[in-house]
C-alpha cells in the first residue's frame, strides 16, 4: 500500500518549528540536548579551573566566587543528566530510530510527541531563567538534599532553587509523554513478520528504559511538589524540627535516581550492541539472553537504591540487604558486557570510528562498574562516600553512557539522519582526544578520593592537609586534561557541519546494516518509506553460509518468494 497520499510536503515553520515527523522531534532533542550540553561542559570547565588554579580568574568565566561554585557544579550535574543524556539517548534516538527500525511510518501519538518536545524546551528555559534571578541558579548540588533546598536562608537562592524543581518536574512530564508513545509504538506499530525476537537490541533497551522512567518517576515528581510547597508555603514535610523527615526526601529521590542509571544505560548498551555486530559482521551473542538480563536489570534497578544512604543513618541491618542487592544487580550488567565481547570473537572486525567508540564504551563502562562495587559494600563506602572516588566512578560510568555511547550512536546513524557521510580523519581525530583526555581527568580523581579528597570544597586551599603539593598536581593534571577534553569536542562540531554542507553523499545502506532503517532512503522522506516493509528474519544476519553478500536485510523474502508488493503488482 503506498503512503505517498498522506504526506505531503510541509512548509518551512510546520517542518522545523511545528512538526509531528518523528525524525525532525528527534533533531529538536539531539539539537536541544548538544546545546545544554555545551553549557554543562562550560560550567564543568568553570569549576575545575577554580579547583586546579584556585583563586584564579577563570577565562570566560572570571573569579568563581563561593556561590557561584556551588552553583555550577550543581546545575553541570543537573544539566548533564536531565537536559543531555536522557534528551539525546532516549529522546532523541528513540524518535528517529523506533519507527524506522520497526517498520511504520510514525509514532502512533505524533502530536503528542510534539507536544513532549515542547514541554522538554519549556523546562529548559525554566532552568535557565533560573540562572538570571535574584541570588541566581540553585546551588544545592543535584540530589537537592532537605534541608538546604527546602530553606532560603541555607541555599541562598530563593527563586532560583524553585526554578530548579520546576523545571526537572517538567521534564519528567515531558518524558512521560515520550515515554508512553514509544512502548505504545513499539507495541502496536511493528512491521508485519516482526517478532518480538526480531526487534532489534536498541529498540528494546528505549522501550525498557521508558517503562522503568515511568514506573520510578511518580514517587519523586509527588517529592518535588512537597518540597516545593516547604520552599513557599511554609509546609514542613522536610523539616524535622515541625515534624518533618529530610531522610524521606533521599528514599524518593534515589527509589528514582537509581533506576535513573539503568534508564540512560539500557539505550547506550543497544547502541552499542547494534554497532558491534554491524562492525564485527556477527550475529548478536545470545540475543534472547541480552533481553532476558535487560529485564532483570529493571526490576533489579528497583532494590538497590538505599546505597546511596548507608552514612544517612538508615537501619545498619537493611544495610545488609541493600549490599547484596547492589552486588546482585552487577551480574546481569556484567553478563551484557559479556554478551559483547563474545560478539566481538571470532567477527570480521572493523576499526571504523562508530566501532571505537562502541569498544571504548565497554572497556571505560568496566572501569566504572568495578569501582562501584566497593560503593556498593556498605563497610568501604563509608570510607569512600562523598570522596572525589565516588565522582571519578559516577563519571567512568556516566560518561560512557551519556558521551562515548552517544558518539557511537551519532557516528553510526549521522549518514541515515542527513544523506551525508563523516570525515573518518576527523573522526579517529576527535575520538582519541576524547578518550585520552578523559582519562587523564579521572584516574588522578581515583587517587585524590582514595586518599581523602573531600567533594564540595570550593578551595582546598582553606584545608592545608588536603592542599599538599601531590594533591593539587593531581587535581591540575585533571583540570588540564578537562579542558583538552573539551576543545577536542570542537572537531567534532567542526566535523558535523562540514559534513553536512559538503560531506561525501551517502547510499542507503554505507555500512551493509540489515536493519530496516538501512532500507530507507538517506535521510528518510517524511512517512519514510515509500511501501512499508514486511519482516522475514531477525536483525542481525551477517556472514550467512550461501549467499553472495554478507548481510541479509530483514525485509528481504527468502530466495524465491515474492514481496507483498511484488503480488500486489501482479
Amino acid at each position: 500500500m503506498s503512503h505517498d497520499h498522506a504526506h505531503h510536503e510541509e512548509g518551512f515553520i510546520k517542518k522545523y518549528f511545528w512538526s509531528t515527523d518523528h525524525k525532525m522531534i528527534g533533531f529538536q532533542y539531539m539539537f536541544t540536548g548538544m546545546a545544554m550540553a555545551v553549557l554543562g561542559g562550560f560550567f564543568a570547565y568553570a569549576f575545575r579551573m577554580q579547583l586546579g588554579f584556585p583563586g584564579k580568574a577563570v577565562p570566560g568565566f572570571g573569579v568563581v566566587s563561593p556561590n557561584e561554585y556551588n552553583a555550577l557544579v550543581t546545575n553541570h550535574g543537573t544539566i548533564m543528566i536531565f537536559w543531555v543524556a536522557m534528551p539525546v539517548l532516549i529522546a532523541a534516538f528513540g524518535n528517529f530510530l523506533i519507527p524506522l527500525m520497526i517498520g511504520c511510518d510514525d509514532m502512533v501519538f505524533p502530536r503528542l510527541n510534539r507536544l513532549s518536545y515542547q514541554i522538554f524546551l519549556i523546562s529548559a528555559l525554566v532552568l535557565l531563567a533560573s540562572f538570571i534571578v535574584p541570588g541566581g541558579g540553585f546551588g544545592g548540588a543535584w540530589t537537592a538534599y532537605p534541608p538546604l533546598s527546602a530553606k532560603h536562608q541555607y541555599n541562598l537562592t530563593p527563586a532560583g532553587s524553585s526554578l530548579w524543581l520546576i523545571a526537572v518536574a517538567l521534564e519528567f512530564v515531558a518524558f512521560l509523554m515520550g515515554g508512553i508513545n514509544f512502548v505504545t509504538t513499539v507495541m502496536n506499530s511493528r512491521a508485519p513478520g516482526m517478532k518480538w525476537s526480531d526487534i532489534p537490541v536498541v529498540i528494546w533497551m528505549i522501550a525498557l528504559a521508558s517503562i522503568i522512567f515511568m514506573a520510578s518517576v511518580g514517587p519523586l515528581v509527588a517529592g518535588a511538589v512537597m518540597l516545593l510547597f516547604d520552599q513557599q508555603l511554609g509546609t514542613a514535610f522536610f523539616d524535622p524540627s515541625k515534624g518533618g523527615d529530610p531522610i524521606l526526601w533521599q528514599h524518593l529521590f534515589w527509589f528514582f535516581g537509581h533506576p535513573e542509571v539503568y534508564v540512560v544505560l539500557l539505550p547506550a548498551v543497544g547502541i552499542v550492541i547494534d554497532v558491534i555486530a554491524v562492525f564485527s559482521r556477527k550475529k548478536v551473542f545470545a540475543y534472547k539472553t541480552v533481553l532476558y538480563t535487560a529485564f532483570a536489570t529493571g526490576i533489579l534497578s528497583f532494590f538497590v537504591w538505599a546505597h546511596h544512604q548507608f552514612i544517612a543513618g538508615i537501619d545498619p541491618r537493611m544495610a545488609n540487604v541493600f549490599t547484596v542487592t547492589t552486588v546482585l544487580i552487577s551480574v546481569p550488567i556484567a553478563e551484557m558486557m559479556f554478551v559483547i565481547i563474545a560478539t566481538l570473537y571470532g567477527g570480521s572486525i572493523r576499526l571504523t570510528t562508530p566501532m571505537l567508540w562502541a569498544l571504548a564504551f565497554v572497556a571505560e563502562f568496566l572501569i566504572g562498574g568495578v569501582t562501584g562495587i566497593f560503593l556498593g559494600a556498605s563497610g568501604s563506602d563509608i570510607y569512600f562516600h562523598d570522596t572525589y572516588f565516588v565522582l571519578a566512578h559516577f563519571h567512568y560510568t556516566f560518561v560512557p553512557i551519556a558521551i562515548i555511547g552517544t558518539f557511537a550512536g551519532i557516528t553510526f546513524w549521522f549518514p541515515k539522519m542527513f544523506g551525508k557521510m563523516l570525515d573518518e580523519r576527523l573522526g579517529k581525530l576527535h575520538f582519541w582526544v576524547t578518550i585520552i583526555a578523559f582519562n587523564f581527568i579521572f584516574i588522578p580523581l581515583f587517587i585524590t578520593g582514595s586518599a581523602g579528597d573531600h567533594r564540595r570544597i570550593f578551595d582546598y586551599r582553606l584545608f592545608p592537609e588536603l592542599m599538599r603539593p601531590e594533591m593539587q598536581n593531581l587535581r591540575t593534571l585533571a583540570t588540564v586534561a578537562t579542558v583538552a577534553m573539551f576543545a577536542g569536542q570542537l572537531i567534532f562540531l567542526y566535523n558535523f557541519a562540514k559534513s553536512i554542507r559538503s560531506g561525501k553523499k551517502a547510499g542507503k545502506n554505507p555500512w551493509n546494516s540489515a536493519t530496516l532503517e538501512w532500507t530507507a532512503e538517506s535521510p528518510p522522506p517524511h512517512g519514510n518509506f515509500p511501501v512499508l516493509p514486511t519482516v522475514y528474519r531477525g536483525p542481525y544476519e551477517y556472514a550467512y553460509p550461501g549467499r553472495e553478500q554478507d548481510f541479509w536485510p530483514q525485509n528481504e523474502p527468502p530466495e524465491g518468494e515474492e514481496t507483498p508488493a511484488e503480488e500486489a503488482a501482479e
